[in-house]
């Protein structure tokens, strides 16, 4: 499913925490990593050393890459991985939008954070353009998380929400699952049942034992969300892949962050929608919060735009030469 994934750098060590993930990656998945430097147009004078920089990384992540491949297994092409540093000019977001499109990239991998701090990535800078427009898979590592990038047993977080849309992660789901582990990986897919805050269309009024329409509500919302996971369970099974379950009750960014922070994951896999389409769990809400009060990585989906390809604002994007 995954050929080739690009790890945007801008020379911070905080965007570098990126490459702990690419080389595992690009061990048990058998990608070809790309490095990309996006260089300010005013700073050409300094294309070599920035050239030299990614020239360096990639060597390195090599190397590392390769010892990964001794404890998993070798993958097809032995003991090697395939590794290139690329750099251009431009601005951040534009052309990494625009090389992955140029150079058929099948995953983003990213560190959200900026030469100014995280908030500039988060909010309304690199990683933020990228999530809004891009086509493809993004992975984000947030800046600083504390615990170790992979264990020896991987767990992957599921958030659903029973819809079409959000069941796109799925193949995501299960590609990530099977990569190659010493131990096989967990996959733990969450429904969050929410509460009913007002009486629905023809409910009693809330003197007339409102209280008891709302548990009858929630009691009927978990049973039928235990019923759907069980049957996403039972698909992954179905192919090797092992998966627990878990129902909670309340906010839905809430209950995803609570369960990280009772439950060691190392991946929580969602897409950036929900049940009442892109506005719902759009980055900027559901996604947003989760990633900003997770510790692990988020890997997010977007719906496929319509001609399976860079959206127009992109197709435009790439027309228009650097700045």
């Amino acid at each position: 499913m995954y050929k080739r994934i690009l790890v945007p750098l801008d020379g911070s060590e905080l965007a570098e925490e990126s490459l702990t993930y690419a080389k595992e990656l690009a061990s048990r998945l058998d990608l070809e990593v790309v490095l990309l430097h996006v260089a300010s147009p005013a700073a050409s004078d300094s294309l070599p050393m920035y050239r030299a920089y990614v020239e360096h990384a990639a060597e390195i992540l090599k190397l590392e890459a390769a010892e990964v491949r001794k404890k998993v297994g070798p993958g097809p092409e032995g003991e090697s991985v395939q590794v290139k540093g690329e750099v251009i000019e431009g601005y951040p977001a534009d052309e990494i939008l625009r090389y992955a499109g140029d150079h058929e990239i099948d995953l983003i991998l990213m560190v959200t954070h900026g030469r100014s701090g995280i908030r500039r990535w988060l909010l309304g800078s690199v990683a933020d353009k990228v999530l809004q427009t891009s086509w493809l898979p993004v992975w984000l590592v947030r800046a600083g998380a504390k615990g170790a990038a992979y264990g020896e047993q991987l767990r992957f977080l599921v958030p659903l929400d029973g819809s079409e849309l959000a069941e796109l992660v799925l193949p995501h789901v299960e590609a990530l699952a099977k990569q190659r582990t010493t131990e096989p990986v967990e996959l733990v897919l969450m429904r969050v049942c929410e509460p009913l805050i007002v009486p629905p269309i023809g409910a009693p009024e809330a003197s007339l034992n409102w209280a008891k329409v709302a548990e009858e509500h929630m009691a009927g919302t978990r049973q039928a969300a235990e019923e759907y996971l069980r049957g996403i369970k039972d698909r992954f099974e179905g192919t090797g892949i092992k998966a627990t379950l878990e129902v909670s009750e309340g906010s839905p960014a809430d209950e995803v962050i609570n369960y990280l922070n009772r439950n060691q994951c190392d991946l929580v896999i969602m897409a950036t929608h929900g049940r009442s389409g892109l506005s719902r769990w759009a980055y900027g809400s559901v996604a947003e919060k989760v990633l900003l009060g997770a510790s692990c990585p988020i890997f997010l989906v977007r719906p496929p735009f319509k001609d399976s390809g860079p959206s127009p604002l992109i197709a435009a994007v790439r027309q228009l030469p650097p700045i």
